[in-house]
C-alpha cells in the first residue's frame, strides 16, 4: 500500500488571508521528488481544539503529517501542546534543546528570556529535531498510524530542517527507496493547443518518462517526470526527452527551470554582445521592468524611453509630428519610428519599440482594444509587427503579452547573431 502524506499549515495569519502559505506548496514537491504523494493539505488557525481534532484525524488517515508553525514561545504557539494531547502524554523539558537555544541567544549577544524555555518542551516519547538557524526545535513523534515532523513556520528554518532531519528519517525507515525528479522546459511563440498538436507522441498516456503541458502568461512550458533508485538515474531518464523536445521547437525553445522570455533574451544578449534599447507606449515601461530586474544586464541594456504621450514621442524619440498627424498613434509608421528613434538616441545595437490601445476605453473598429505595433530597429533597419492580443482581455494582459511578444522578437532576432567578437 502507497504511502499517504499530510501537510498541517498552522497559524491564524493563514486562514484569515493575512499570509501565504508557501510552505505547503514546498513540502508537496520536495515530498514529490521523493515519491511520497501528499493526499491532503490542511490549514488551521491557532485554536487547540481545532489542533487537536485535525491532528487526531491526520494520525488515522496519513502515514506522514508535516506541521509547520506553532513552535514559537508566545501563547498562541500550540503545536507541542497541541501533540501532547493528541498522543495522550504529557510535555518535558529537554535538556539538549534547552541548551541549543541558550547558544543562540549567547552567540546573537542577547539575553534569553524565560518564554524561550517553552520552546525546549517535549512531548513524552517525541524525537527533538535541531534547528541550527533559529530558536525553536522541531518535533518528531509517532501519534496513531502516522509519524509527525513538527517544524517551524519560518520557511528558511522550516526547509533547512526538512532535508537536515526529516528526510534522513525518512531514508531510514526506507520510505524513500525511489527517487523522482521534474524537469520544466519553457517554450514561447505559439499557443498551448498548437505546441500540443506538435506533441502528442510525447504527453500520451503512459509514456515513460511522463510529459505534461502547463501555461503561464502565455509561456508554455513541457513538464517532464523521470524516476529511478537515484537521482542520477531519474535524470537519465528524462535526458533522451528534454533533447527530443529541444530539436523538434528549436528556436521557440526559451530554457529550462524558471527560465522565461526576458531571461533568454538576455542570455542571448551575453552571448552576442549587443546593446539594446526600448520605447514604450502602452506597455507603460513593462519591458524595462522585465529587463532590469535580470541581475548583470546593465552592460548590454543602455535604457528606454515611456512615450506615453504624442508629445513624448516627438521630444524624446524624434517621432515626426506629421507622421502622428498622419498616421495616429497605434500605427506600424509610429511603431517603427519609435525604435529608430531609441537605437539612435541610446546608440544600441537593437532597439524594440510598443505602441497599442490597451483599453478598457479608447479602441475604434479599425484601431481595437488589444491591437498593438511592435518595431525593430536594427543596423540592417526597421520592421514592424501587428499583433492582437484580443478586446475580451484585461488591460494588465495586453500590456503583459505585448512586453512578452517583444522581448521574444529581440530574443530570435539575436539568435543569429554571431557570438561576442566575430563579425555580422
Amino acid at each position: 500500500m502507497a504511502l499517504k502524506a499530510e501537510i498541517v499549515s498552522i497559524g491564524s495569519e493563514l486562514v484569515s488571508g493575512q499570509s501565504l502559505d508557501t510552505n505547503s506548496r514546498w513540502l508537496s514537491a520536495e515530498l514529490g521528488a521523493l515519491g511520497i504523494p501528499t493526499a491532503f493539505h490542511t490549514t488551521i488557525g491557532d485554536d487547540m481544539d481545532d489542533n487537536v481534532q485535525v491532528f487526531r484525524i491526520a494520525s488515522q488517515r496519513a502515514d506522514l503529517v508535516l506541521v509547520t508553525g506553532g513552535l514559537g514561545p508566545t501563547q498562541d504557539d500550540l503545536t507541542r501542546d497541541a501533540l501532547a494531547r493528541t498522543a495522550g502524554v504529557k510535555l518535558h523539558e529537554d535538556a539538549g534543546s534547552l541548551a541549543a537555544i541558550a547558544a543562540l541567544f549567547a552567540r546573537r549577544n542577547r539575553p534569553m528570556a524565560e518564554r524561550n524555555r517553552i520552546q525546549a518542551m517535549l512531548p513524552d516519547g517525541a524525537e527533538a529535531m535541531p534547528n541550527p538557524v533559529g530558536t525553536a526545535p522541531g518535533v518528531w513523534m509517532k501519534v496513531g498510524r502516522a509519524a509527525f515532523a513538527a517544524m517551524p513556520g519560518v520557511p528558511y528554518e522550516m526547509r533547512q530542517m526538512f532535508q537536515e532531519q526529516v528526510v534522513p528519517r525518512l531514508r531510514q525507515r526506507r520510505w524513500v527507496e525511489r527517487v523522482i525528479v521534474h524537469r520544466k522546459i519553457a517554450l514561447f511563440g505559439k499557443g498551448e493547443s498548437e505546441f500540443e498538436a506538435e506533441a502528442l507522441d510525447l504527453t500520451a498516456r503512459g509514456r515513460v518518462p511522463e510529459v505534461g503541458i502547463t501555461v503561464h502568461d502565455a509561456t508554455i512550458s513541457f513538464r517532464i517526470r523521470g524516476e529511478g533508485v537515484t537521482q542520477e538515474e531519474a535524470w537519465a531518464q528524462t535526458e533522451e526527452t528534454a533533447a527530443l523536445i529541444r530539436s523538434r521547437f528549436g528556436p521557440l525553445v526559451l530554457g529550462e527551470g524558471t527560465t522565461d522570455v526576458v531571461d533568454a533574451l538576455v542570455a542571448e544578449l551575453n552571448r552576442t554582445g549587443a546593446t539594446f534599447a526600448t520605447a514604450e507606449s502602452c506597455t507603460g515601461g513593462l519591458l524595462a521592468q522585465q529587463i532590469t530586474a535580470v541581475p548583470g544586464v546593465s552592460a548590454n541594456y543602455f535604457g528606454g524611453v515611456v512615450s506615453y504621450a504624442n508629445r513624448a514621442k516627438t521630444e524624446f524619440l524624434d517621432v515626426p509630428a506629421q507622421l502622428i498627424e498622419a498616421h495616429g498613434a497605434v500605427s506600424p509608421e509610429v511603431a517603427a519610428a519609435m525604435a529608430q528613434g531609441a537605437r539612435a538616441r541610446f546608440g544600441v545595437d537593437l532597439a524594440v519599440s510598443t505602441t497599442g490601445v490597451a483599453g478598457p476605453d479608447g479602441g475604434t473598429p479599425e484601431k481595437p482594444v488589444g491591437l498593438v505595433y511592435l518595431g525593430l530597429a536594427t543596423p540592417e533597419g526597421v520592421e514592424t509587427r501587428r499583433i492582437e492580443v484580443g478586446p475580451e482581455q484585461p488591460r494588465d494582459v495586453i500590456q503583459r503579452r505585448s512586453t512578452k511578444q517583444a522581448l521574444n522578437w529581440a530574443r530570435t532576432t539575436l539568435q543569429s547573431w554571431p557570438e561576442a567578437g566575430g563579425s555580422r
